[in-house]
This record gives C-alpha cells, structure tokens and sequence, in this order.
C-alpha cells in the first residue's frame, strides 16, 4: 500500500511539474512578443499623445512612425487581427513607397514598414517579428514583400527571420506603379477598372492618393507634368479603352495635354485644388456616384489622417490609418495649426446635436509627428473643430430636461 501511494505522489509532482513547465514556455512566448513590442517604441517615451477627438503618433522618425502606427492597428494576438503580409520598402524614394501603398489593401492585409540602405533596422525588425504575419493564400503565402530596388541583405535579413519572401522591382518609378498594378491584380484576382493619376514630382499634390490605394483596389500610376510615360500607358491599356481615370492635381502639376492624351484609354476626371491643402479636401470631398469611387466626405461622423505638408514621408508612414480601425482621407496641416482651407473644411463637417451629445455622430482624427513638426497649440486647435457642438451655438449648455 506504501508503494502505491508512493508512486502515486510520484506521478501527481511530475504533473505539476510538466504543468509549471508548460505555464512557464508560455509565459516566455508571451513575454517575448510583448518585449518585442516594447522595444520596437522604446526610442520614443510616448508614442501616443491622445485628446479627446485626436490621436498623435508621436515621432518626426518615419521608421519609427510605422512600427507604431503598425502596433496601434494590428494588435497581433491571434490570428484574427495579424496581417496577412508585410510591406518593406525605402522612404527615401518616395515614388516608390507611395505607389507600394496599393499592397496594404486586401488580400495582403498588411502595414507598410521601412528599411534603408543598410539593411532592416533594428525597430523594424522587432515589428516584424512581433507581428508574425500569416502568409496570404492567394499569394503562395508569402509574408514579406519587398517593393522598390532594395540591396540583396534585406531580402536576406527578410529570409534569415524565416519569412516567405516576395519582391516587385522596376527600373523607374512609373515602371513599379505598373508592376505594382500587374502584382495586385494577380493576387487580388481582379483588374480595377478605376486608376488615379498622379505627378512624379510633386508629392505634396499626388500623396493624398497613398490613403485612397490603402483604402480600396484602385492603384495610382504616374505622369510627368507634360508626358505621360509608356509604362503607365502600357498599364491603361490593360483596361480595354474603358478605365475610369481620376487626375489628382491642377495643370500646374498635369498639364490640359496630358490628359487629353489620357482620354484614349477611358474617361477623364480631374480633381483639384489651387495648392496642396486645397488639393488634398478636393480629393476627400470627391464622390463619383456612377463607379463609387472617391471619400465623398461632407458631412459629420468621420475621421481624417493629419500630416504636417512639409513631412511628406510621414503621410507615407500613416497610410493604413485609411485600411483598418476609422479609415481615414489625409490633410495636410502647418507646424502651427490649419490653413483657413482646412479650417473652413473642417467647420462644414463638424458634428451638431439638436438635443444631447450623447446622439452624435463623433469626427476624429489621427496626427503623426512629433510635437516640433505639429505643435501642441496646432493638435488643440484640430482637436477643438472636431468637437461635437449644440445647433443653437457651440457649447453643451442647457438642454430640455437636463441639468449640466
């Protein structure tokens, strides 16, 4: 009877043993991803800086900026809310990085995050392996692609993390818009018949395009301001003569002759403001009805991508604000607060409520950049016109039945 006993207490340590040691391995997984997603905003003491209708990503750092916007929308704790791949490409061309934005959208499902020429920095590796993304079925189930002509070490460093490697490479960026284009039909299994256009050489004016291609299929190819390149009439092309083609732009950036030489391969439709902030609440307001194609944002109850327009690299770094969570159009604002444009824009769409606040609808609105490149004074003043205000003037005040 004592030896029963004994190997009974026996086998009963062994499986508290096995059960403490199975806690433990899990805890250490757990641990790990969550030291990885520390590291990965360890250089930034506060990442996020929120008001009660804004969200700051609090750093100037584009490789930076990614990783944290890439944490606030893919939690990565389970299968649900991984990406399916990820996005590497260099912010230093920014053509490149803008037009590798159409990759975000569905079937990838994925953030944009950055290398250099070095490599793949550190914090970006961090992302990376935290996010452990799950490889996308229409694609072979690759993890990572790699867009723009980036060294032979990322796709290596890419490859020694354990991840299925892609890449879409060109000689210019307008031949990468149309590989790009080619990529997403073949993956997404669908040619959009819909394209935007955009200059080549001014960002202030084509960068508004980044959260549209993050938001839906339509890719953006580009021009030059008085010749459109064989690249992108080689991708229009594929569109039988009946593309929907969306210039974003004046003539000052696409001249009267580029799209008319456009008008062969479909129908023209120009959008346009006088300057870049002008530029960029045209292309938010804009809503063709017959295709569906544009934000059509002109009334309460949305959220917006805010950008100082001097950081342009940044609006690359936000542009899955436009994909997952509150999809958002980009603004350009100034270091100190809106131009009058953005100003007037914003007072059209602010929410009113006839009796309560509590009815809504809510505006909000994500800001990247540090405090130097939008000033506290500038995210107050944003943070104020999103504000849910009384019809009958702009505080709570008194209402029937209510005390406040």
């Amino acid at each position: 009877m004592k030896k029963i006993i004994k190997v009974g207490m026996v086998a009963l340590t062994m499986i508290l043993v096995l059960s403490a040691c199975t806690k433990q391995v899990n805890n250490v997984e757990s641990n790990t991803a969550n030291q990885q997603a520390s590291d990965a905003t360890s250089q930034v003491s506060t990442p996020w800086i929120a008001s009660k209708n804004t969200t700051r990503i609090n750093t100037d750092n584009p490789q930076e900026a990614a990783v944290i916007i890439s944490q606030t929308l893919w939690m990565a704790t389970s299968d649900d809310n991984r990406p399916g791949s990820i996005i590497l490409t260099d912010p230093d061309n920014w053509q490149n990085a803008l037009v590798s934005a159409d990759l975000i959208h569905h079937p990838s499902n994925g953030p944009i995050l950055f290398v250099n020429k070095e490599g793949i920095p550190n914090v970006t590796v961090n992302e990376m392996k935290r996010l452990q993304p799950k490889g996308v079925e229409s694609n072979n189930g690759v993890q990572v692609i790699l867009v723009g002509d980036l060294d032979q070490k990322i796709e290596d460093q890419a490859k020694e993390l354990g991840y299925k490697v892609d890449k879409v490479t060109a000689d210019n960026s307008a031949a990468l818009a149309k590989a790009i284009d080619a990529y997403y039909a073949k993956i997404a299994g669908e040619n959009p018949s819909s394209v935007i256009i955009g200059s080549q050489d001014s960002p202030e004016y084509t960068l508004p395009a980044i959260n549209w291609i993050a938001h839906m299929p339509e890719p953006l190819l580009y021009v030059k301001k008085d010749e459109i390149p064989q690249e992108t009439m080689e991708a229009l092309q594929t569109r039988g003569g009946k593309a929907s083609i969306y210039i974003l732009g004046p003539e000052t950036v696409v001249s009267a002759e580029v799209e008319k030489g456009l008008q062969q391969y479909g129908k023209t439709v120009r959008i346009s403001g006088n300057d870049p902030y002008e530029n960029a609440i045209a292309f938010a307001k804009y809503k063709d009805s017959t295709t569906g194609f544009g934000w059509g944002i002109t009334t309460p109850g949305h959220n917006f991508s805010f950008v100082n327009v001097n950081s342009p690299v940044l609006a690359i770094a936000a542009a899955p604000f436009s994909h997952l969570g509150k999809h958002s159009p980009l603004l350009w604002s100034d270091e100190d607060g809106m131009p009058e444009s953005v100003m007037s824009y914003m007072v059209s769409v602010q929410p009113k409520y006839e009796m309560s606040p509590t009815e809504g609808p809510y505006n909000h609105a994500w800001l990247t950049g540090s405090q130097q490149s939008m000033t506290p004074k500038a995210q107050g003043e944003i943070d104020s016109m999103l504000e849910i205000i009384s019809k009958s003037g702009p505080d709570h005040g008194s209402m029937p039945g209510m005390n406040h």
